[in-house]
């Protein structure tokens, strides 16, 4: 039995991740973080990690990134696994990430979703085979967070640069800017609205054609559900930095 921490547990993501775990017999939730003290569900919530004291096998984070930078110093005081959710971090705090890994294991991914991720590793075969004769475009909704473009937007332009070298580089807003389309850039668009739970669609536009490999999250409980999944991974492991690869080849 794996007992899972979850921070940000009043947020949206929390509440899907304690339903689902309610009904699974490898792992509880044994406590929670938000913004004062109370309980959710049966659940004790602290408005600080440091008020656990240890307790617990593995945190769980969907919260903000001055609550991840916490979340690290503790796991590091403590020997935690934790499961980095979280998008939106800065490059300093994503060092921080890597540093945490070299003392105790950690899981993270922009996308907790084995959809994404395979979209991810398909979105590469496409590069290498279409080549620099097709512009790419990516095109992610939300809705309303505050992070924009998404990570997995993110995640998804990166994957593709690294098949190529690292020889694009990404465009966000073109209405400053009046000049024709660069071939060596990836456009990254971003909608916001509504209760649109995610989709992230990558064009690849090439001559007379045009190929879309598309993502749609219809619940949060394809992210749920990794997150979960990469815990109860997580808590059996040394330390390192661990994400959706490891765990899919372990499967």
């Amino acid at each position: 039995m794996t007992d899972i921490i979850i921070q940000g547990i009043g947020g949206r993501m929390g509440h899907a991740l304690c339903e689902m775990i309610a009904n699974r017999s490898d792992c509880r939730v044994v406590a929670g973080i938000d913004q004062q003290d109370g309980e959710q569900n049966g659940i004790p919530v602290y408005d600080s990690l440091e008020k656990l004291d240890g307790k617990g096998d593995v945190i769980i984070d969907f919260s903000a990134p001055a609550a991840v930078e916490k979340a690290l110093t503790y796991c590091e005081a403590h020997k935690m696994p934790i499961v980095v959710c979280t998008t939106g971090l800065s490059e300093e705090l994503q060092l921080k990430v890597v540093q945490l890994s070299r003392i105790v294991p950690v899981f993270k991914s922009a996308n907790m979703s084995i959809g994404i991720n395979l979209l991810s590793e398909l979105c590469k075969r496409a590069s290498a085979i279409l080549g620099a004769d097709y512009d790419v475009e990516i095109v992610e909704q939300h809705h309303n967070k505050l992070d924009a473009p998404s990570g997995t937007a993110l995640m998804l332009a990166d994957a593709i640069n690294e098949e190529n070298n690292g020889a694009y580089h990404y465009v966000y807003d073109r209405s400053s800017v009046r000049q024709k389309r660069d071939p060596k850039e990836i456009g990254i668009s971003s909608v916001r609205g509504g209760s649109i739970v995610g989709d992230h669609e990558v064009l690849f536009c090439g001559p007379d054609e045009v190929i879309t490999l598309k993502h749609t999250a219809y619940s949060r409980s394809v992210f749920a559900n990794g997150a979960i999944n990469a815990a109860v991974y997580l808590a059996k492991k040394e330390p390192g930095l661990y994400n959706m690869g490891n765990m899919i080849a372990e499967l």
